[in-house]
């Protein structure tokens, strides 16, 4: 699974005896990006632009950086390479630098934002299409995107360096949610089941239910779900909870039988048998080693 954000996600488990109840327990799973490298552009400038006919900007020696066409209204045209692209409204179109360019408003209106930034790693990182007029049905999310940019640097409150390079990250992905290979082949419905079974790690949850939430027959879901994570749904319950078993051997004062019941191990035994299979040592080995501040 793509783990896309570092955050500690906290299921609060409230115990109860008949008449009595006890105080909450936390049991808490971490969620950390993958160790690689993640390009990120740092921005520049923008430009927002109410051309006519006597707009014309010829680029020489190209542009200095990479940027970002977004044409709200009208229409526009640009030359590269000896070839030419029209930019109509609602299109975007990424143009690198250093490559001879001229652009102009065609038909007397073109109204377009130019963003220029130091590269275009992450669009490429993104699947975004470089050098390509692409059609968007985001544009009034990127123009207040965009003009949220504009009030920040005319405003200048403080972070507002930091907040510019986040906005323009936020638009690639915002293009990308739409357009990328990635969002296209992916079905959104797993989404949603991912979720489900992780907010849900303290019930018992059963495939059966899994397989409503999609809508899907047996067969699509378990080559859906396998597609995405690499694991079956059952094997992905399985790793998901030992993780939260190794996280509440380490962090909290739980017996192996109150740790198996809050899991849904069929019992003490059976939960550690599955640990010492997943990583090399009894549970409470693990927690004897965390204590003593080793791990094998």
């Amino acid at each position: 699974m793509d783990k896309r954000y570092h955050f500690m996600y906290n299921r609060t488990i409230l115990k109860k005896n008949k008449a009595k109840e006890h105080s909450m327990t936390f049991i808490d799973i971490p969620y950390k990006l993958e160790k690689r490298s993640v390009p990120f552009p740092v921005f520049h400038s923008i430009w927002k632009v109410h051309a006519d006919n006597s707009y014309e900007v010829s680029k020489r020696e190209g542009f200095d950086m990479p940027g970002l066409f977004l044409t709200f209204d009208g229409k526009g045209s640009i030359t590269m390479a000896n070839q030419t692209y029209e930019l109509d409204k609602n299109t975007f179109f990424f143009v690198e630098d250093a490559t001879l360019a001229m652009y102009k408003c065609l038909n007397n209106d073109w109204k377009f934002y130019f963003l220029d930034f130091s590269q275009l790693d992450m669009a490429r990182y993104l699947q975004l299409p470089v050098g390509e007029v692409t059609s968007t049905g985001k544009m009034a999310e990127a123009m207040q995107l965009c003009e949220r940019m504009i009030d920040g640097l005319i405003a200048q409150p403080i972070g507002y360096e930091y907040a510019s390079n986040i906005l323009l990250q936020e638009l690639l992905l915002l293009f990308t949610r739409e357009h990328s290979l990635v969002a296209l082949s992916h079905h959104t419905e797993l989404n949603q089941i991912l979720i489900y079974i992780h907010r849900n790690l303290d019930k018992q949850i059963r495939i059966e239910d899994l397989l409503q939430l999609s809508g899907w027959s047996r067969t699509t879901f378990f080559t859906r779900f396998r597609a995405l994570t690499g694991l079956s749904p059952t094997d992905y319950l399985l790793k998901l909870k030992l993780a939260a078993a190794r996280v509440a051997l380490e962090t909290t004062s739980l017996s192996l039988k109150e740790i198996a019941a809050k899991l849904h191990f069929y019992d003490e035994f059976h939960f550690s048998k599955l640990f010492k299979k997943a990583f090399d040592q009894s549970p409470s080995t693990y927690r004897k080693l965390k204590l003593m501040g080793t791990e094998r």
